[in-house]
């Protein structure tokens, strides 16, 4: 998956932060903890807003301030805010001593309440003052979300008990109730737990929303991390139902399984494709197509039925993937690891060079892989990936999703989607977010030569196999995106900054030349003194982060000359290496009008990652105009009520809620018009200490680490499915 909390927060919602430096007289007692005990509610309280002195030395910028009655958590009264700016709102309450020593806690919890109809974003940031440093640094924002008329608790650990000190994204629980903020992908460094200078809130949402209530700031007990997996790759400290016991409980779970889909092993009308049996039938090229009908986009499977792709990502076991955590450094949190003796011994791995997490490089352990040889025998594999299989078409899935194992395609029972990336040694360009790494520079010939090697090589093992739906080409790259000139602009910006090595800074300067003639016509219009045209191709130059109009429209045209260059040279090498499968994008996490454009102009389909509990028709109307079917390529939800850590990037409470928000959500992608289909990321839940290259350990599989089944995800995914292409066609009410 991608990186993604990021990804959430790109959003172009207004930002109102609320500032709480928080008063050292507010901290009371510190209290104990149970660490086997994690449902026990102890906590010590900051604030719970309780009279009117607690707001007697509140600042507030740009926003109200009041006690109210309404949403309370604790005490008998809460804090509203009401938002007087769309722009921007702070509350500041400075500390005498100017910071605190919470060594003896282990996490800042917080109660927000949304009365709003709209989803609300919410963040927290810790200030801490470095030994020797006289101003405090704001930690990375992490987030989680508010549903509509709810309220939500979140806690943010730090110092020992921060799950980054851990090499994971969320940790143990030790108050029941109690969702982890979401850390920002790259965030590598815990806050100490000394120091601790300030509190930030930040809330993003839309326009509609006038206010949020915050109760009862508390700090919680610190965690243990010491023996929380079993030998299963299970959270130790709790029960839940379908926890598996004993290598027998797993054996008697795929044998009711089996015999559940031996008696439903498909939706009725669906061809072999899964595409739509007793639908319309168009002109069929032998291969995936597309088709606009009744002023929606469809794809068309090989049969000549129209077909609305539903995905699951990922499903694949390879070693160091999704399904493998360190070892190295960690020994201590696993009650069970097999000796060298062990027949499961063949689990282990090594990793190298990995980005994100303390540990770089060490011994892995897939938990998920010894539990398919636990569960499926010595060929365990092989059942495994006829078992997945059948799981896709018995719950309504008909495309094996990006990142999976090829040697599920020979199979010929799902439709597929393949996967390129390209990689060499070529020039790139900074963007200034650039989480995956910066942007390939498409006017390097080394990176066109990498391109048609790459693509050419994976193209030629599908160009004739009827179940290949397309490409994805590249993943989440580093186009852009925000309000802000920086951050739309970005890839203008990291361009100027080179000089004239730079491949595509020779395009822009060229595209500029061609524009003014004169270096004095540019200078006038930029504010700037060049001397020559040389002088701006050979020397770094840095705009003010504020850029005038022309400004705007020149590095607009930039915008979308890269692009163009960027989809021209893969879909060419597409097309010529495999003139028959869809060019299906590049999967947009971060997004400007530019690139999406270009997409659309050189993209068989238009594809982006859509991280939100619900996909707004509102906001994805502009698609329509694109005149070209688009793909909901990742989304995903999660709860941590079945013994993992981490919700995913869209948090629900629980399993029932979570299955709920499937059904909404995609419902929501089947009434859009230009989309063509959605895929879930990922298949199984990672990890519960984290995936090894980056730390993520989301409840985000339709499977757990035992391969078995979330029940209430596989019966709502039957029943939307079953329902879709009648919904799509417009044959039954939304």
């Amino acid at each position: 998956m991608s990186g993604i909390m990021f990804r959430v927060m790109q959003g172009r919602r207004p930002i109102l932060i609320f500032c709480m430096l928080l008063a050292l007289g507010l901290i009371g007692l510190e209290t104990s903890c149970n660490n086997d005990e994690p449902s026990r509610p102890e906590a010590t309280a900051v604030t719970s807003f309780e009279s009117q002195n607690d707001l007697g030395n509140l600042k507030a910028t740009e926003c109200k301030t009041s006690l109210t009655t309404e949403h309370v958590t604790n005490g008998q009264h809460a804090l509203e805010v009401q938002f007087s700016s769309p722009e921007g709102a702070a509350i500041e309450l400075s500390a005498p001593a100017g910071n605190w020593d919470w060594r003896k806690y282990g996490a800042v919890a917080v109660d927000v309440a949304n009365p709003s109809a709209e989803e609300i974003q919410v963040g927290m940031q810790l200030g801490s003052v470095e030994p020797g440093a006289t101003a405090s640094r704001w930690s990375a924002d992490y987030s989680g979300n508010v549903g509509p008329h709810a309220t939500a608790s979140y806690y943010y650990a730090f110092g020992p008990s921060s799950p980054i000190a851990h090499g994971m994204r969320g940790g143990p629980p030790t108050v029941a109730g109690i969702l982890p903020f979401s850390m920002i992908p790259g965030a590598n460094d815990p806050v100490r737990a000394e120091g601790i200078a300030g509190l930030k809130l930040t809330v993003r949402h839309g326009a509609a929303t006038q206010s949020v209530v915050v109760d009862n700031i508390r700090l919680l007990p610190p965690f243990s991390y010491d023996g929380i997996v079993d030998s299963f790759g299970q959270y130790t400290r709790a029960d839940w139902p379908d926890k598996v016991k004993s290598q027998q409980g797993l054996v008697s779970q795929k044998q009711q399984e089996a015999a559940e889909i031996k008696a439903h092993p498909t939706l009725p009308d669906r061809d072999a494709y899964g595409g739509w049996a007793s639908g319309p039938h168009v002109t069929s090229t032998g291969y995936f197509s597309t088709v606009k009908q009744d002023g929606k986009w469809w794809l068309v499977d090989p049969d000549g039925r129209l077909f609305f792709s539903m995905g699951i990502d990922v499903i694949d076991v390879h070693p160091n993937g999704d399904a493998y955590t360190f070892v190295t450094g960690r020994k201590e949190m696993f009650t069970w690891l097999p000796g060298s003796g062990d027949p499961l011994s063949k689990f282990y791995s090594n990793a190298r060079r990995v980005v994100y997490g303390p540990t770089k490089e060490g011994q892995t352990f897939g938990f998920y892989a010894a539990n398919l040889e636990r569960k499926y025998g010595s060929n365990g594999l092989a059942e495994w990936q006829t078992t997945s299989l059948e799981r896709l078409r018995a719950w309504g899935f008909n495309t094996i999703g990006n990142w999976s194992d090829p040697a599920l395609y020979a199979y010929k029972k799902v439709p597929y989607v393949a996967t390129i990336s390209i990689h060499g040694n070529f020039a790139h360009v900074p963007s200034g977010n650039d989480y995956w790494g910066p942007m390939p520079d498409p006017f390097d010939p080394q990176y066109i030569a990498a391109a048609n090697t790459d693509v050419g090589e994976v193209a030629r093992k599908h160009r004739d196999d009827p179940w290949c739906i397309g490409y994805y080409v590249d993943n989440e790259l580093s186009w852009g995106g925000g309000d802000t000139d920086r951050t739309h602009y970005g890839l203008a910006y990291g361009v100027l900054s080179a000089n004239g090595t730079s491949p595509a800074k020779r395009a822009f300067v060229k595209q500029l030349r061609s524009h003014y003639g004169s270096i004095g016509q540019l200078n006038s219009a930029w504010g700037a003194h060049f001397a020559s045209w040389s002088a701006l191709l050979d020397q770094g130059y840095h705009p003010d982060d504020v850029l005038n109009s022309k400004m705007r429209k020149d590095f607009s045209g930039f915008l979308t000359l890269d692009a163009n260059q960027y989809f021209k040279v893969i879909r060419d090498a597409i097309k010529k290496s495999d003139p028959h499968h869809l060019y299906l994008g590049v999967k947009f996490a971060w997004r400007t009008p530019e690139a999406v454009q270009a997409s659309a102009r050189y993209c068989d389909v238009v594809s982006f990652d859509i991280y939100k509990s619900h996909v707004d028709p509102k906001e994805w109307a502009f698609t329509t105009s694109l005149n070209k079917p688009c793909m909901d390529a990742e989304f995903h939800f999660g709860a941590v009520d079945r013994g993992m850590f981490h919700t995913g990037l869209v948090s629900t409470p629980n399993q029932q809620a979570r299955a709920a928000m499937y059904k909404q959500y995609l419902e929501n992608v089947e009434d859009l018009p230009a989309f063509v289909g959605c895929q879930w990321f990922e298949y199984y839940d990672e990890p519960l200490t984290g995936r090894v290259g980056d730390g993520e350990n989301y409840n985000i599989g339709f499977v757990s680490v035992t391969d078995t089944p979330y029940r209430e995800m596989v019966e709502t995914a039957k029943a939307v499915s079953s329902e879709v292409y009648k919904r799509r066609a417009g044959k039954q009410a939304p």
